[in-house]
């Protein structure tokens, strides 16, 4: 594993910039240091893992408790769920959140662009992804490491029958004091409460987390400000080709239920997640691409 990682340092890294490094359980990861951000990307699951404006604090959620291992997904950071999302509809011993998580993907380049650095990285189908879901694709995940991060995700569908999938980009974020958050801008969108027996229900003012939470927001393409009165800060999600967004946080008990998420970790995460998922999965032709964009943006309170 070093000498590949030695290798793939060699062949891709920037002098100064970027690196290719043993990152944690030495799974190999690309190490930003740009003037306008540092950041970290898993090639396991094309994962991005950090991401820290210059003069602010990290703004991503990893748990202490992740297992960097193969063949598991890491519990934090972006992980990129695709081609469903939670559990598979027709076939519950699937695994969670689709066949990308967990994989080993390519990095393709690194490249600097003005004050930031662009890495991108990919995956497709093979024998393992087709045991679970048929299609023919190659999935890119380019994300750009600055004042801003921008994560598009881009399918190809190089099969000859048309597509159906869902797709997330599912962001921890790192919070202060869970129950002083509010997320603001799903005012009046109608979501899917999966606590409550997936019942439709309407946004009523800014989120409040006052219990697990996990909300699927239809047909809404607006950003997400999480408001952040402990840590003294804002941090906005914008998107682009996204119809859908998640927020949730597994509260008290299902914390405690999680192998791999620190009993307490709830208190100072949530997720607001860019995604196309139920009734806004995606319908793909033959030959045909699709891109989708989340845009984390940190300021002051």
């Amino acid at each position: 594993m070093q000498s590949a990682i030695a290798e793939l340092d060699r062949r891709f890294g920037v002098p100064g910039i970027a690196s290719v490094v043993a990152g944690p359980g030495g799974l190999a990861a690309v190490s930003v240091t740009a003037p306008e951000a540092t950041g970290r990307m898993c090639l396991h699951g094309g994962h991005v893992i950090a991401w820290q404006p210059a003069g602010a604090a990290e703004a991503l959620f990893v748990s202490a408790a992740s297992k960097w291992e193969d063949g598991r997904a890491i519990r934090g950071g972006v992980p990129v769920c695709f081609p469903w999302f939670a559990g598979k509809a027709d076939d519950p011993k699937a695994p969670a959140h689709g066949v990308v998580r967990a994989k080993a993907w390519q990095l393709e380049s690194i490249e600097r662009s003005d004050h930031d650095v662009v890495v991108s990285m990919s995956t497709g189908s093979d024998e393992g992804t087709k045991r679970w879901w048929g299609a023919d694709f190659r999935l890119v995940q380019r994300v750009t490491f600055g004042a801003e991060l921008r994560m598009e995700l881009s399918l190809t569908n190089r099969g000859a029958a048309a597509l159906r999938f869902e797709e997330a980009l599912h962001t921890y974020f790192t919070v202060g004091k869970i129950r002083q958050v509010r997320l603001h801008g799903l005012d009046g969108v109608r979501y899917v409460d999966k606590t409550d027996g997936n019942r439709e229900k309407t946004q009523q003012g800014p989120i409040v987390i006052e219990s697990e939470t996990d909300r699927v927001y239809l047909n809404t393409t607006g950003a997400v400000e999480v408001e952040d009165p402990a840590l003294r800060r804002r941090i906005r999600v914008a998107k682009e080709n996204s119809r859908a967004t998640v927020v949730w946080n597994p509260w008290i008990e299902k914390a405690r239920a999680m192998s791999d998420f620190g009993d307490d970790e709830w208190e100072r995460m949530v997720c607001v997640e860019t995604c196309n998922v139920a009734g806004c999965a995606v319908e793909l032709a033959p030959g045909g691409a699709h891109s989708m964009t989340a845009l984390v943006s940190v300021a002051a309170l």
